[in-house]
């Protein structure tokens, strides 16, 4: 029977054999780490000397991602290793031991966590919003940071923020009582805080806002049992019976924007200087640089893998010299690039405007998330087309690039970056019609 077919799949690997030590390293590509949008600062040395920590990880997240997914959390050992590294810091401010990053340092580190394992790219991207928190009142912003010293992996986690369906809440001495359900609490095994949506009645009116409680108020339900992603702990919370949440933990949506405004004076870093649109385009790069990393990641699997394997069915000595396969090879390549080209641009761009005290326009912020969202798709596509070609021998648990497949597909369903209705979005602008309210479905138009 050819090697390729039944056989147990080896995990991309490392180490090569003699005749493929020129497969060892990553493709290389046109734009990279130096390539820098004129005015931008490019990748900062903390990021680079991340990124590369990051990237010596590889091999453990690659070894500890079925553990991983099977336990619907990253294993203690690959939570450690890259809470060693910074990874879990890279937003929070310098004074709290965080990295503050800017647009272009959060892609290159979450695309390289991305190229080991997805689901240690998305839990980075998540912990790179606990940035929100600094909006709550310095009360309790101090009784986060109290917590930062020793804690492992991500100290807040947000879930259900701006949803449709939000935790219901009433007034009370000093505070609120709640109950709910938040969703997505992505890094929920690991977290000491969450940040959830809430909603009460003022003179008889619905009003929003956000909470933040601890861990032992809340329960982890087990509910992340999903086909990818698997390991991201993306878990819903719920507090079954009202919790008790003081003031100075609550935050009213329409307060938000003067409180996200006010954090350049309180805190240094390009994170704490980036303007509201700007902020959101550097959330959607943080997203984006997942999909990024995977496809680099399984296009390097993709080599390693065809130049090991034998065909089933065609006389070719390996599944690389077949002119299929080339086809593939080149067309993933190009897919790749492109989509980085764009991702790189436009987080350049968004670090230049920031120096330089500058935002995006709205039209300007839906067209570049639309073209962030589109390269992310085609970085799925490339996934999906080596998937296919590499064959059945994909299919194993073991084998990194099913799991890239499976990973990209559920990102890709993210509300935040769907193809079709960013395009919508997108699409009013270019066509001259009124554009819709941001969030226009999940926050009440009120």
């Amino acid at each position: 029977m050819p090697a390729s077919a039944g056989s147990n799949v080896a995990a991309c690997s490392t180490h090569n054999d003699n005749d493929m030590t020129q497969l060892s390293k990553p493709v290389e590509f046109g734009v990279g780490s130096d390539a820098r949008l004129a005015g931008a600062p490019g990748p900062s040395p903390e990021a680079l000397k991340m990124r590369d920590a990051i990237r010596a990880l590889t091999p453990l997240l690659r070894e500890t991602a079925w553990d991983s997914e099977k336990s619907t959390a990253l294993v203690p050992e690959a939570l450690e290793a890259l809470d060693r590294t910074g990874y879990f810091r890279t937003t929070l401010p310098q004074k709290f031991g965080g990295s503050a990053f800017g647009a272009r340092d959060l892609v290159e580190v979450i695309a390289t966590a991305s190229y080991a394992d997805g689901s240690a790219g998305w839990s980075g991207f998540a912990a790179s919003g606990v940035r929100l928190l600094l909006a709550f009142s310095p009360r309790a912003v101090e009784e986060v940071s109290a917590q930062l010293g020793d804690w492992v992996g991500p100290v807040a986690i947000g879930a259900s923020i701006f949803s449709s369906a939000v935790g219901q809440a009433r007034r009370t001495d000093g505070g609120f009582m709640a109950t709910g359900k938040w969703m997505y609490g992505s890094g929920a095994r690991y977290a000491a805080w969450a940040v959830v949506g809430i909603e009460w009645q003022e003179d008889g009116k619905p009003v929003r806002g956000l909470a933040l409680i601890s861990k032992d108020q809340y329960e982890i339900l087990d509910d992340w049992h999903v086909m990818g992603m698997a390991a991201s702990s993306s878990n819903s919370i719920a507090a079954r019976n009202e919790i008790f949440i003081p003031d100075h933990r609550v935050v009213r949506h329409a307060d938000l924007p003067a409180a996200l405004g006010a954090l350049p004076q309180k805190y240094e870093g390009l994170t704490y200087r980036l303007a509201p649109l700007a902020t959101m385009l550097s959330t959607a790069l943080a997203n984006i640089a997942i999909a990024l990393g995977m496809a680099k990641g399984c296009l390097d699997c993709f080599i390693e893998q065809a130049n090991k394997r034998v065909p089933f069915n065609l006389p070719y000595e390996t599944v690389a010299t077949m002119p299929s396969t080339q086809v593939v090879a080149g067309k993933a390549y190009a897919m790749i690039r492109a989509a980085e080209a764009v991702i790189i641009q436009t987080a350049d761009e968004v670090d230049a405007r920031t120096l330089r005290g500058e935002d995006f326009s709205p039209s300007e912020e839906s067209l570049a998330t639309m073209s962030l969202v589109y390269a992310a798709n085609l970085c799925g596509d490339a996934i999906d087309e080596m998937q296919l070609c590499i064959g059945s021998s994909s299919a194993s648990l073991k084998n990194p690039i099913q799991r890239f497949a499976r990973d990209a597909r559920v990102m890709l369903t993210h509300g935040a970056i769907r193809r079709d209705p960013a395009a919508e979005i997108a699409g009013r602008h270019v066509l001259g019609i009124p554009p819709f309210n941001m969030f226009a479905g999940g926050l009440a138009q009120r």
